[in-house]
């Protein structure tokens, strides 16, 4: 099993989910978070005086698939969260262990 952790712009996370869906991804985790990386934040102007806006905001995805899911999933986080400009962000992939469902103890592939 695999983890895939992506951070992705925030408005390209519904188009993520739409494709993952249909790869047969069951189920993901979102959150809302902050990060810079070549894009090193931007200058914003508010009420006259110039301020810089060091993280910008971004959305953490984070799903563990089956090993057969990974390059599928993979590439459909690459076409659905590519703008090609620069901060479309970047995937990380992880091995996982061990999976356990909590309610009924199933584990690995049937806990997913």
């Amino acid at each position: 099993m695999k983890k895939i952790t992506a951070i992705i712009k925030p408005f390209k996370l519904e188009d993520v989910r739409e494709e993952l869906s249909k790869v047969g991804v069951k189920g993901i985790t979102v959150t809302e978070v902050k990060g810079f990386g070549r894009q090193k934040g931007h200058t914003e102007l508010y009420r006259g005086a110039e301020y810089v806006i060091d993280f910008l905001p971004k959305v953490k995805l984070e799903a563990v698939v089956s090993q057969d899911q990974l390059d599928a999933c993979i590439e459909a986080i690459t076409n659905a969260a590519r703008t090609g400009k620069i901060g479309d962000g970047k995937i990380f992939v992880e091995t996982v262990d061990r999976v356990i469902r909590i309610r009924t103890g199933e584990e690995d592939d049937q806990a997913l």
